[in-house]
């Protein structure tokens, strides 16, 4: 049987314990061993201007996971220059890992529908298993769009890859919004990023 391995990615602005319990339920459910957390240099629809710095965002996923067996974070899209493409990135852990790692992407319930207007959408979905976490209770949305760029079976896959995964309701933006306000954090990230935001003065006004 192939290894399974799960790649997250995002600006991670801070990375939270949403993203952590969503991820473990995902790879969980799908039974692989191996989560690779990948924070974005440059999100290509997020202004750049509202990111903490790339190291710091880093260092935050990597604080967050230490210790995990299986969970690891890579700098991958760091060192590349413009944005974060994720077939991009898909492609460079094809190279690494090989042909016969089933290598999953997973992506948040709201960004299914978004899925219409990423760079080569249509090579991303044979290229990898693009996963959904989805809320309890959570309905499909109007797939119009994909539709009009892939085929019905290309489309069957992602409807099929929906999973179920606990209801968190943890945002980065009330996390930052709280840090200015200078509210408390804790139980909303782990307790080590907590700790990094504190000694760094991250998101402060």
């Amino acid at each position: 049987m192939a290894e399974t391995v799960v790649l997250f990615g995002g600006s991670f602005n801070p990375i939270h314990n949403g993203h952590l319990i969503a991820v473990r339920s995902v790879a969980e459910q799908l039974g692989a061993a191996r989560v690779v957390l990948i924070p974005s240099a440059n999100p290509p629809h997020k202004p750049a201007g509202a990111l903490a710095s790339a190291e710091d965002r880093l260092e935050m996923a990597r604080v967050a996971v230490a210790g995990e067996p299986g969970w690891e974070v890579s700098d991958c899209e760091l060192s590349r220059a413009g944005p974060s493409f994720t077939i991009d990135t898909v492609a460079h852990f094809r190279q690494s890992l090989g042909p016969d790692v089933e290598l999953c992407w997973l992506i948040g319930a709201d960004s299914l529908p978004e899925l219409a207007s990423w760079y080569q959408i249509d090579a991303l979905v044979e290229m990898c298993r693009i996963v959904t976490a989805a809320r309890p209770g959570w309905e499909t949305p109007d797939l119009t769009g994909l539709r009009a760029r892939l085929t019905d079976e290309q489309v069957r896959r992602l409807v099929a890859d929906m999973l179920e995964t606990p209801r968190i309701d943890i945002a980065a933006t009330e996390i930052r919004r709280r840090v200015r306000e200078g509210r408390s954090i804790r139980y909303l990230v782990p307790d080590a990023v907590h700790g990094f935001i504190h000694a760094a003065s991250l998101y402060s006004a």
